[in-house]
């Protein structure tokens, strides 16, 4: 069974050529993320999640998180592998200096932590929570929350969770019951019970700060009447030290169809009198803190499906390259050939090869967009830069995981009945990425966020705005000569005349008729990813072929610009189906009365 590879290749080319590296390193605060300090950190995250966390992935997934008496203990070398990475200060990567991190920019993070997802989904899981709610507390957290909470967690010695949904809930915390009692000397005792907590409880970690929301005695319905609270596992003392056990306890773990090594913790508060929480922010503003974390899970398990697809990848070709089956399509009397000869397997590989390729460029470059939003000099430059990075979240998030799941099965096609068969390691990969779709916010979620708050409610600024940098592009690519920049460029092309067909129909129509609108989100959201994948592609190619022309020799290049050409043929082309969908699909999906299904 193969082990997992980083892709450094071809993480350092879209950091340099695409996400702009060296721009980033140019932004007050991310001085110190010079190209030879990056390429050390990615060389050094690859054998850790090489040497480290690949070998623990199927064992994990075999053995699992196991619950027994309120405790969760983790498979066979996951402790040991946590404390290896917080001793190496992996969490600590791109979080605030202030608080004893290491002030990365967030695209250099984003590549590390595609790297941990690659080989580890299961253990990428517990850093990813604890990071939003770092985010959280940074930006609302008082002083006192802060000093308490921040070192210790940035460290990884504490680690944190997200406590939003409850039985019956689901997506719609509106429906949120869970307590928050004040008991007037500034805490308060929350009572209730949470549903799907990733590492609500494990062994790995002397401490887990729980993010939990929850509804005071005067909180008015909905969501405008939830707060966020943080709720220890342990109480703190004054001197930092851990105290008593809070009154948090996780009373079951699920049992899931793949990432079986992280615990999924149904977390009871207040069984025995009341657990201590502490609030954050003001009162009635949780979900708006709350949507911190959310914002920066959601960007995480976006990099879920990139790192899955990669993984499946990574193990498709190495199958096909062994696996000896049939003669040569058209020889006669040939010898037995490996499969990654035959047609249409590599097909399936060049589609999984430039979706991946095309999701990881996507993601990378809105993550140096997140730097610039965050760091630059220039407000009127920030304010954009944030307008485009809310815009493609949901994206990055609804997208790549569906690519992800597209990727992982044509993976397990590619090994044909073995695929079938748990032992050549395809099918965890499919188990692993099918949550990441509904992680954080399902792709329809994510596509109704698209269309009505991304789009709708400002008028199409920002995607006309996205648009017009693609059309940019199609000057460059009408300069370059030969087969493959002709056809990139035609279906380049018609795929942003679509998109933007089908993005004014959505802003015209959504006012008037929502529902309608709303049937088009997901198709909608496909069609962008699409062409945004296929304007990183289409970048990507005209850089390598400067490269060429300028004498490079490196086989990565050519590479490069016939997978972009697969993924115009291939990908590029479903866009005219995609925008029919969106403005013809609604008839179809609502004429049937409820009592027909």
């Amino acid at each position: 069974m193969s082990q997992y590879i980083a892709p450094i290749r071809d993480m350092q080319f879209v950091l340099k050529e695409l996400a702009g590296l060296e721009q980033v390193s140019q932004l007050p605060g991310c001085e110190e993320a010079t190209p030879d300090l990056v390429d050390a950190v990615l060389e050094e995250a690859a054998k850790f999640a090489e040497g480290v966390l690949s070998p623990l992935n199927v064992p994990g997934d075999q053995e699992g998180a196991r619950w027994h008496d309120k405790q969760v203990t983790m498979p066979k070398g996951f402790k040991e592998a946590y404390q290896q990475f917080v001793e190496n200060g992996w969490s600590a990567l791109a979080c605030e200096p202030e608080f004893g991190g290491q002030g990365l920019p967030k695209v250099v993070n984003a590549c590390v932590t595609e790297m941990w997802k690659s080989a580890n989904h299961a253990f990428s899981l517990c850093p990813l929570l604890t990071t939003g709610a770092i985010e959280a507390l940074v930006l609302a957290g008082s002083d006192e929350l802060k000093s308490t909470y921040l070192e210790k967690m940035v460290s990884g010695v504490w680690t944190g969770t997200m406590n939003l949904t409850e039985p019956g809930a689901g997506s719609d915390l509106a429906a949120v019951r869970t307590k928050a009692e004040p008991q007037g000397d500034g805490t308060y005792k929350i009572f209730g019970q949470k549903i799907f907590i990733t590492y609500g409880e494990h062994d790995m970690a002397d401490n887990i700060v729980h993010l939990v929301l929850a509804r005071t005695p005067t909180a008015p319905e909905g969501v405008k009447g939830i707060s966020l609270f943080v709720v220890p596992k342990f109480m703190v003392n004054a001197d930092g030290s851990l105290g008593d056990r809070n009154d948090a306890y996780c009373v079951s773990i699920e049992h899931k169809l793949g990432i079986h090594a992280s615990p999924t913790a149904v977390m009871a508060y207040g069984d025995h009198g009341g657990a201590i929480g502490y609030l954050v922010g003001q009162e009635n503003r949780g979900l708006e803190y709350m949507f911190i974390m959310m914002n920066a899970a959601r960007y995480g398990v976006g990099l879920e499906g990139v790192a899955d697809g990669e993984r499946a990848y990574q193990r498709a070709v190495t199958y096909a390259k062994d696996r000896i089956q049939g003669t040569d399509i058209g020889v006669r009397g040939g010898g037995k050939v490996a499969i990654i000869n035959h047609p249409d397997v590599r097909r399936m590989l060049m589609s999984m090869r430039s979706q991946v390729e095309a999701t990881r460029a996507l993601a990378y470059v809105v993550g140096a967009a997140h730097d610039a939003a965050v760091h630059h000099a220039d407000p009127e430059v920030k304010k954009q830069n944030q307008a485009f990075v809310d815009l493609m979240i949901p994206v990055v998030k609804g997208w790549s995981t569906e690519v992800g799941v597209e990727v992982a099965t044509t993976g397990v096609q590619v090994h044909g009945g073995m695929g079938f068969i748990e032992e050549t390691g395809a099918a965890q990969h499919l188990r692993d990425v099918r949550i990441s779709t509904i992680y954080e916010g399902t792709t329809g979620i994510q596509a109704n966020d698209l269309i009505g708050r991304k789009m709708a409610r400002e008028g199409g600024a920002t995607i006309k705005a996205v648009i017009a940098m693609m059309r940019q592009l199609d000057a460059e690519l009408a300069k370059q000569p030969g087969q493959h920049f002709v056809a990139i460029r035609a279906r380049f092309t018609a795929g942003i005349d679509e998109l933007e067909k089908a993005a004014t129909w959505i802003v015209e129509n959504y006012a008037k008729d929502v529902r309608a609108t709303s049937v088009g989100a997901v198709p909608f959201l496909w069609l962008f990813g699409i062409v945004a994948g296929g304007w990183q592609m289409a970048r990507a190619a005209l850089v390598a072929q400067a490269k060429i022309d300028g004498g490079d020799a490196d086989p990565f290049y050519p590479a490069k610009i016939i997978t972009a050409r697969f993924f115009a043929d291939h990908q590029m082309s479903r866009a005219a189906g995609l925008a029919s969908t969106v403005m013809n699909g609604a008839a179809g999906a609502l004429a049937l009365e409820e009592s027909m299904f």
